[in-house]
């Protein structure tokens, strides 16, 4: 079930709030866009080739490469950067988590 543009709009949101309390350097955004886009156009091209892929799916290939996207992500963020990090990780992820169970 895809998102509403209400929910959209949240995500939108907490992500600016999100890069606001992180403080990042325009390096470190350059770095972080460059991770989200192309973890973005791994999942495009695993759509293409899988086009009868479930949600749950998509998920569980995603959390098979947290390790992976977790360690480059920690390569160019600072301690304090990498607390609020995880801390925001989580709770993206409880919230994808109850999304996917409605």
């Amino acid at each position: 079930m895809p998102i509403t543009a209400e929910e959209r709009e949240q995500v939108v949101s907490e992500l600016k709030r999100f890069a606001h309390d992180l403080n990042l350097t325009d390096q470190q955004k350059e770095k972080l866009q460059s991770a989200l886009v192309e973890a973005r156009e791994k999942v495009a091209e695993y759509l293409k080739k899988n086009p009868n892929t479930t949600r749950a799916d998509i998920v569980a290939k995603v959390k098979a490469h947290r390790d992976e996207i977790s360690q480059r992500i920690a390569n160019f963020l600072s301690p304090d950067q990498l607390v609020k990090w995880k801390a925001e990780m989580s709770k993206a992820r409880e919230f994808l988590g109850q999304k996917l169970e409605a």
